[in-house]
């Protein structure tokens, strides 16, 4: 018996995503934002601050500013591509035709993942020009635009398969995508919440008294996006919350566990619950 490690699935989506009219104007507009914000960042800075140059301080603040306007595209527009990917199938009644032909459950997930992921990331590389300006002028190392690359694409991962597993389970789309946005809102801003109001609480409780570790406020802000990134900028806040939780483990280990655990464990789901109302599994 041979192997087909061929993903025609995935071979149609990315024609069909990377042929839209539609898809290259959204490049074109994100890469003009952000050609706006940079320059005119650079702009206001060099004539408000009466300088003629541009100092490595200021790079940085710029270089943390694109660092969440690329975390806030990945949060808040993987879900809408991919939390219709089985869901429209079904709505447009296509969906039991792909199920008949010879594609695995598993490709057709993947391939309706990897499509959308690679859209994404081709908004993300064609940024990088703009990006990488800050390496012109200083305080930034490679080192920090790595890290931050590699952790987008580990959100952008996460977010999808939670989008694709959502798209599996709920039958209509527009309700796939609150499930999804909700998702990412919990994540994103809710955990950031709990982690302040446990960490105040636990300082009011265990004032003058010898403190205990924090196992609750440390998974908070291991799950939490903004808290991760901010520790990748300041490397004193990962220190900082080490001593305030009293839990010697990094932010970015505790991030990627979960994480990486969570697009398994949705593109798991997904999978076993596409034939679901099917005899044979496949």
């Amino acid at each position: 018996m041979t192997m087909n490690f061929s993903n025609p699935v995935l071979s149609k989506e990315l024609k069909l995503r990377f042929r839209s009219f539609k898809g290259f104007n959204g490049i074109l507009f994100f890469l003009l934002a952000m050609c706006i914000f940079v320059f005119g960042y650079i702009f206001l800075t060099v004539n408000l601050g009466g300088n003629s140059y541009f100092r490595p301080s200021q790079s940085f603040v710029l270089f943390a500013f694109l660092s969440f306007i690329q975390l806030g595209l990945v949060l808040f527009t993987a879900p809408g591509l991919t939390a219709g990917s089985i869901s429209s199938e079904r709505e447009k009644q296509t969906l039991p035709i792909l199920l008949t032909t010879s594609q695995s459950s598993f490709q057709i997930i993947s391939g309706k993942l990897l499509s959308s992921v690679a859209f994404l990331l081709l908004l993300i590389v064609a940024g990088l020009p703009v990006y990488s300006l800050v390496f012109l002028f200083g305080g930034i190392s490679p080192w920090d635009f790595v890290k931050i690359l590699v952790f987008l694409f580990v959100t952008l991962l996460a977010v999808g398969s939670i989008g694709i597993m959502f798209s599996t389970l709920i039958r209509r789309t527009i309700v796939s995508m609150i499930a999804t946005y909700g998702t990412m809102l919990f994540l994103s801003v809710v955990t950031g919440f709990l982690f302040i109001i446990t960490m105040q609480v636990k300082m009011f409780s265990q004032m003058g008294t010898v403190t205990s570790p924090s196992y609750l406020g440390h998974f908070l802000a291991s799950i939490n996006p903004a808290v991760l990134f901010a520790t990748f900028l300041s490397p004193e806040l990962n220190r900082t919350l080490s001593e305030t939780t009293l839990i010697d483990f990094p932010i970015w280990a505790g991030y990627l566990l979960f994480y990486v655990l969570l697009s398994i464990v949705s593109i798991f789901i997904a999978v076993k619950k596409l034939r679901v109302n099917m005899r044979r599994h496949k």
